[in-house]
């Protein structure tokens, strides 16, 4: 299984931003809604509160210590109101109108925590809506209250006990109770709405942060991504390239830094470019200026050789040294002249309609080696090549591969509508898989496998500038069997002398 898409940077930071909104807003209209609804609930308990003490204040003093079911009622009466449902209770003992007491209801089960007593306005509490510890807070003397739930709907129910004063103002347990229930129904759709509203809020207020977000990394992305196209083209070799610097930020410095970077960079490879071309040109010169006094040692050491057999042995061999010495370092030269043309791009084509088969039987004639060398050439394939740089090529790989090959060495020739190849084959052990990526480096010779080269270390790379030149190439393998395979491919029809397209 390949590394999983990760998401682009553009996307991460919006959704970051997005999240932290998400947490900020939630954080916000949660923190919002507690504090509303505690204000709201904590304002409506006081104001029932003081509602509830006030009327009972007119209760004062009681005129019956040990009242029956109306004076009960009275009492009730007296709290209740339309919004407010009440029940005074005498150890546990109310009115036989009101429901029976009993143990407190299951909350969103039994009737409604009020209803309207027979004949009468005010609405009654039944008791059994009470919460027990809410009843016992109470009968041990303490005003209390409790928020219940009573099938879907908040009720809170206010319980306080009345006192009987006596005359040395002390105080007593009267044994009465009074409860009162208020509906909350329109304090929790006030808070429900007020709570509507802040998620409203929050919704638009993320929409606006991710819009802004969007635009921020929209600002911030955009340099890098110049930056980065920047750098593509840089290393494609567009020493060149340069990207605009806006504004003073760290963005800006580092467009800055990037394009003093560039501007470096192109002038050192300006000056190593400057400072291969003075070597190849000193190279170029040098072999040019060379030709003429080998072209005297050449003669000299012809004489030489022809000689060397009537001199004495030292002498012979000596002089078949200088011979030997005198034509490699005349093919050195000449190499450096020919190389030195592809370097200034002065090499041309020559090209001519030409049959391959014949080219390469000509090649092999000409050296001596048809006896040596396997050939598989299909008849009637023609090119349009220049048959001396075609030469130069299958010379150098056949010669190689009979000095440092093993035989049967073979030619063979393939051909389509489009292309040709030429493979030279040995069967030698082949070429070591260090080797094969530098085979075609300038001055290259690897001794590992093969034997000492006695050549250049030039003739590969000049057979591959050959080959390039036609708009080929020139690639080399090891074959399963054994064996080292250079494999020439060129199009039927080379570039013409011009750059034109034959």
């Amino acid at each position: 299984m390949g590394p999983r898409p990760s998401l682009g940077l553009r996307a991460r930071l919006l959704s970051a931003f997005a999240l932290l909104c998400v947490v900020t807003a939630a954080a916000v209209a949660g923190g919002m809604y507690v504090q509303a609804r505690t204000e709201i609930l904590q304002r409506t308990q006081d104001a029932a509160v003081r509602a509830m003490t006030s009327r009972l204040q007119t209760l004062y003093p009681l005129r019956n210590p040990a009242p029956g079911p109306d004076e009960l009622g009275r009492i009730a009466r007296t709290v209740a109101d339309g919004n407010i449902s009440a029940v005074a209770l005498y150890h546990g003992t109310h009115s036989p109108a009101d429901p029976r007491p009993g143990p407190p209801a299951a909350p969103g089960s039994g009737p409604p925590p009020w209803r309207q007593r027979p004949g009468g306005n005010a609405p009654v509490l039944d008791p059994g809506v009470i919460p027990a510890e809410l009843r016992r807070t109470v009968a041990d003397g303490e005003i209390a209250w409790q928020r219940v739930v009573w099938r879907g709907e908040p009720v809170l129910i206010i319980g306080t006990p009345l006192l009987i004063i006596d005359r040395d103002r002390t105080t007593r347990m009267s044994g009465i109770e009074v409860y009162v229930a208020r509906d909350l129904s329109p304090e929790q759709r006030s808070i429900d709405a007020l709570a509507a509203r802040a998620w409203l809020t929050g919704g638009a207020a993320l929409a606006f942060a991710v819009v802004l977000a969007s635009l921020a990394t929209r600002g911030v992305l955009g340099p890098v991504r110049e930056l980065g196209r920047a750098a593509r083209l840089l290393g494609e070799g567009e020493l060149r390239t340069r990207i605009a610097v806006r504004g003073s930020d760290e963005l800006a410095e580092v467009a800055r830094t990037f394009n003093t970077t560039a501007a470096e960079l192109e002038r050192h490879v300006e000056q190593l470019r400057a400072m291969e071309a003075d070597a190849r040109r000193f190279v170029a010169d040098v072999s040019h200026e060379l030709r003429t006094p080998l072209a005297a040692l050449a003669a000299v050491a012809d004489v030489l050789d022809e000689e060397a057999a009537g001199l004495p042995e030292p002498a012979g061999r000596a002089a078949r040294l200088v011979s030997q010495e005198t034509l490699n370092l005349t093919a050195l030269v000449n190499d450096l002249i020919e190389i030195s043309r592809f370097d200034s791009g002065v090499a041309a084509l020559a090209p001519n309609e030409v049959d391959v088969a014949e080219l390469v039987r000509a090649t092999l004639r000409v050296r001596g080696w048809s006896e040596s060398v396997r050939t598989e050439l299909p008849p009637a394939v023609t090119a349009w090549l220049d048959p001396r740089r075609v030469d130069v090529i299958l010379a150098n790989l056949v010669g190689n591969a009979l000095r440092h090959g093993e035989p049967p060495v073979s030619v063979r020739l393939r051909a389509d509508p489009h292309r040709i190849a030429l493979e030279v084959r040995d069967h030698g052990p082949g070429l070591d898989e260090a080797v094969l990526p530098h085979v075609f480096d300038r001055f290259y010779k690897a001794s590992a496998a093969r034997a000492r080269s006695e050549g250049s270390g030039l003739g590969l790379a000049i057979a591959r500038e050959n080959a390039r030149l036609h708009g080929g190439d020139l690639t080399v393998a090891n074959a399963p069997d054994g064996g080292a395979v250079f494999t020439l491919s060129l199009p039927r029809r080379a570039h013409e002398p011009g750059g034109g397209s034959g």
